[in-house]
C-alpha cells in the first residue's frame, strides 16, 4: 500500500501504520483520515495480520491535533458533518475493528491525536509524551469522540477537568489515570509494542475479535454488555479456533490457531 501521508509495513502477523507528516507534527487532515481508513480497512481484511501498531513519525509527536486550517472557516452544518464523517471513517471504525490496534504514543497526542489514540484498543507511551484535549481554548469541543471516550477511560470528573482547562498531562500522569498501560523511554517503545503484539498473536484472533465486540458493547447505549458476552461466548463454540484451543489443552500442547 502506497500513501501520501502515512506509511504501512506488514511483516508476518504484525502491521505498523505510521502517520507521516513530521513538518505538521503529524496533524490529521481530511486526506490523512481517508488514508488511515483505507489502510485499516485493508489490514482488517488481511487474514495474515493479527495486530496493528499505530504511531507517528519522528520523535516529537504521535499526532499533535487536527489540521485547524482546514475547518477554521466552516459553518455550523459543515462542522457537524466534519465530526460525523471523521468518526465514521476513522475513530469509530478503529474502535470496532476485530483486529487489535495498539497506539504507540511517541510524543504529543493532542486533540484529534488523543482522540485517535483513545479509539485504539489500548495505548502505550514514551516518557516524553504529552496528552490533552485543547479544543475549548479554540472555542470548540472535542468532535472525534473525545467527550465520550475520555470519561470512559479515566472517569467523568478528571475528564471534565482536562476538557475544561484544555490542559496537557504527562505520560506518567496518563498512566496513573489508566489512559495508557505502560510508559517507557522513547527508544524502547517500538520494542514494547512488538512484545505485546507477539503475546497477542499467540492467541485466537477469532476469540480476540469477539472479545473486542463484547467489551465495546458494554459501553454502548441500548446494548446489554452481558448479553453480548453470552452471544459472543456461544459463537466461539462453532469456530475452528475453539476446537483447536480445547484439543491442544487436553493434549497438553500449544495451540496452533489458523488465520482469522
Amino acid at each position: 500500500m502506497t500513501f501520501e501521508n502515512i506509511l504501512v509495513a506488514v511483516e508476518d502477523n504484525l502491521a505498523k501504520v505510521t502517520i507521516n507528516r513530521p513538518k505538521k507534527l503529524n496533524a490529521l487532515n481530511k486526506s490523512t483520515i481517508e488514508e488511515l481508513h483505507e489502510a485499516f480497512k485493508s489490514l482488517e481484511e488481511n487474514k495474515d495480520v493479527k495486530v496493528i501498531l499505530l504511531t507517528g513519525s519522528g520523535e516529537k509527536a504521535f499526532v499533535a491535533g487536527a489540521d485547524i486550517s482546514e475547518f477554521a472557516h466552516f459553518s455550523v452544518e459543515e462542522g457537524g458533518k466534519l465530526a460525523a464523517k471523521g468518526q465514521e471513517l476513522l475513530f469509530d471504525f478503529v474502535e470496532n475493528l476485530s483486529t487489535p490496534v495498539i497506539a504507540m504514543v511517541n510524543g504529543f497526542a493532542l486533540g484529534g491525536g488523543l482522540e485517535l489514540a483513545m479509539s485504539c484498543h489500548f495505548r502505550i507511551a514514551s516518557d516524553n509524551a504529552k496528552m490533552g484535549l485543547p479544543e475549548t481554548s479554540l472555542g470548540v469541543i472535542p468532535g472525534y469522540g473525545g467527550t465520550q471516550r475520555l470519561p470512559q477511560l479515566i472517569g467523568k470528573g478528571k475528564a471534565m477537568e482536562l476538557i475544561m482547562t484544555a490542559g496537557m498531562i504527562s505520560a506518567d500522569e496518563a498512566k496513573s489515570y489508566g489512559l495508557v498501560n505502560y510508559v517507557v523511554p522513547q527508544d524502547e517503545l517500538q520494542g514494547l509494542g512488538e512484545k505485546l503484539a507477539s503475546k497477542i498473536t499467540k492467541n485466537s484472533s477469532v476469540a480476540i475479535g469477539k472479545a473486542i465486540k463484547a467489551v465495546n458493547d458494554g459501553f454502548k447505549d441500548g446494548i446489554n454488555g452481558y448479553q453480548s458476552e453470552v452471544q459472543q461466548f456461544g459463537a466461539c463454540f462453532g469456530t475452528e479456533d475453539f476446537k483447536e484451543g480445547t484439543t491442544a489443552f487436553l493434549e497438553k500442547r500449544k495451540a496452533d490457531f489458523p488465520n482469522k
